[in-house]
């Protein structure tokens, strides 16, 4: 449990000591589970503290994510769709750290050096590897896309008009 005053300070509960955000960054990497509320009202704030880590990366020199890619998730803020966009990309990216998982499991003790060799020289093994992700997101494309014919038959049958 994380508090965070009103001087932007946050304190965590656990070890009764003032924290970073950088701090609450390696909570992250580290898998621990935590939660930061407002320690005056008592609103959850997790989602705005690993937004600002979001934020503070991107703007650090090495982007994640592109121009396109963000302008992208905005428009679909307000959209029928908004809701079955996060589960699609909260789903390919578990799928992609379950594989990132399974990959690093079976290298430990690996250098970087040696891996990104590794990669260089095994694109068929790559692309067997990659073949349940794209299943997956095809899949959840699919449901989208159905989705979609449905509110759209819904909204014609709505207006009267027949398909």
């Amino acid at each position: 449990m994380i508090k965070k005053y009103p001087n932007r300070r946050l304190y965590d509960t656990n070890t009764s000591t003032y924290i970073t955000l950088g701090e609450i960054k390696r909570l992250v990497m580290d898998s621990q589970d935590f939660v930061v509320t407002d320690a005056k009202t008592g609103d959850d704030l997790t989602r705005s503290m690993l937004l600002q880590i979001i934020l503070e990366e991107e703007a650090a020199g090495a982007p994640m994510f592109s121009e396109a890619v963000l302008a992208n998730i905005i428009r679909f803020y307000g959209h029928a769709m908004q809701g079955f966009m996060g589960k699609y990309l909260e789903s390919n990216v578990q799928s992609f750290m379950d594989m990132q998982s399974q990959l690093g499991d079976s290298q430990k003790g690996v250098s970087p050096e040696i891996w990104t060799q590794f990669m260089q020289v095994q694109p068929p093994m790559m692309q067997n590897m990659l073949g349940a992700y794209v299943q997956q997101s095809q899949s959840m494309l699919g449901q989208m896309q159905e989705q979609v014919q449905k509110q759209t038959e819904q909204m014609l049958g709505a207006l009267g008009v027949k398909k």
